[in-house]
């Protein structure tokens, strides 16, 4: 063998282990072509098309918002992102026989139409450019991978007696409560169009609605309703909304630069009492979760286990979730044909709403 051939055999074999990081050749196309402009993904054999993200982009943008093409295309890739991401979880829940029934897609469909009548619920989907069997799809989706989710990482995380223990004496500082403090909760619902990021995208968008609406979630809660679910379906508070409409603890300092309707209410308040306030066109409802006076507080006390046990559960379900993502994706065939057109043009595709055909190797 000579040394030119021995040259060769080696950048040979290089090329081919540079083929396998990279996820393999494919008889020299590593990259499948879309069958239409319109297909902007496919993952592991199934297209998602333009018209599914530019759905979701309809319901995440405010009507009224006018972002630069720059912004407006950032927001699709992330939508795209997630919708590639969501068939993935979807492929594997299939496969482990997890998809969601229709009783339980009727259940979670009942539960989110609740507040409203069907006027309302219908306009709502109007607004979103979805009928009742999309939306029915989109609780499919959402219900199974919460239990793919559920079984593959939630139901995995475990906090020891140990892990409070030392959590609490390397950070024993946190407990020792300089001033009474409130844990307050919120659900807020307003009488115009907000740039909302509740679960159903319930949205009032007039007085009259955001009266209705805000009686129709007290009415829930007298009834038994979980706060932190109905915050999270339908508080209009963008900030507060996703977590349950849970504000923490608020120190009375604190507390005493808030609008005194609030800070009035706050303080009568006994632990576990919701309130309702209204002002100027926007309802409050408060719930006053706890209530903590000076002084350092002890492992021993539950209040302090749990918080402590809860925090460190969310950290670990966060990162055992992000986890368990990147290992998922791994085993994917996925191809990203919005980022490829992206990255081609420099990022120079113009009109973010409504970009054109993919450039001449990205289909026609």
């Amino acid at each position: 063998m000579t040394a030119d051939t021995l040259r060769s055999l080696v950048a040979a074999l290089s090329l081919c282990l540079v083929c396998l990081a990279i996820g393999g050749c494919r008889g020299g196309d590593a990259t499948p072509e879309p069958s239409s402009p319109d297909v902007w993904a496919i993952v592991n054999g199934r297209e998602i098309r333009r018209d599914a993200v530019e759905k979701y982009y309809r319901g995440t943008v405010r009507p009224d918002a006018k972002p630069s093409d720059e912004e407006a295309l950032n927001v699709k890739l992330n939508i795209l992102n997630e919708l590639i991401t969501n068939e993935i979880l979807l492929d594997r829940a299939r496969a482990l026989q997890l998809e969601a029934t229709d009783a339980e897609v009727d259940d979670k469909l009942n539960e989110n139409k609740r507040p409203f009548t069907e006027e309302q619920f219908q306009r709502q989907l109007a607004e979103r450019s979805m009928t009742v069997e999309d939306y029915r799809q989109e609780l499919r989706r959402e219900l199974t991978v919460d239990k793919l989710i559920n079984r593959e990482v939630l139901s995995k995380v475990t906090v020891t007696d140990q892990d409070l223990a030392d959590y609490y004496g390397a950070n024993r500082a946190q407990f020792d409560i300089k001033e009474t403090q409130y844990r307050i909760a919120q659900i807020v619902v307003t009488d115009r169009p907000s740039q909302v990021r509740n679960r159903t995208n319930s949205d009032a968008a007039t007085p009259a609605d955001a009266q209705r609406k805000a009686q129709q979630v007290m009415e829930r809660l007298k009834g038994g309703g979980d706060f932190a679910e109905l915050a999270m379906d339908y508080s209009e508070d963008p900030q507060s909304a996703p977590g349950g409409g849970d504000l923490g603890y608020v120190a009375e300092s604190t507390m005493a630069q808030a609008p005194a309707e609030l800070r009035q209410a706050v303080v009568k308040m006994n632990p576990g009492d919701v309130n309702l306030i209204s002002k100027d066109g926007m309802y409050t409802i408060l719930l006053l979760v706890a209530r903590e006076a000076a002084g350092q507080r002890q492992l021993s006390d539950p209040q302090v286990s749990e918080a402590v046990r809860t925090g460190l559960r969310n950290r670990r379900e966060q990162l055992m979730r992000s986890a368990y993502l990147s290992t998922v994706r791994e085993g994917a065939d996925v191809t990203n044909f919005l980022a490829r057109q992206v990255i081609d043009t420099q990022g120079r595709i113009q009109g973010g709403a409504n970009p054109p055909p993919p450039p001449p190797g990205l289909g026609s």
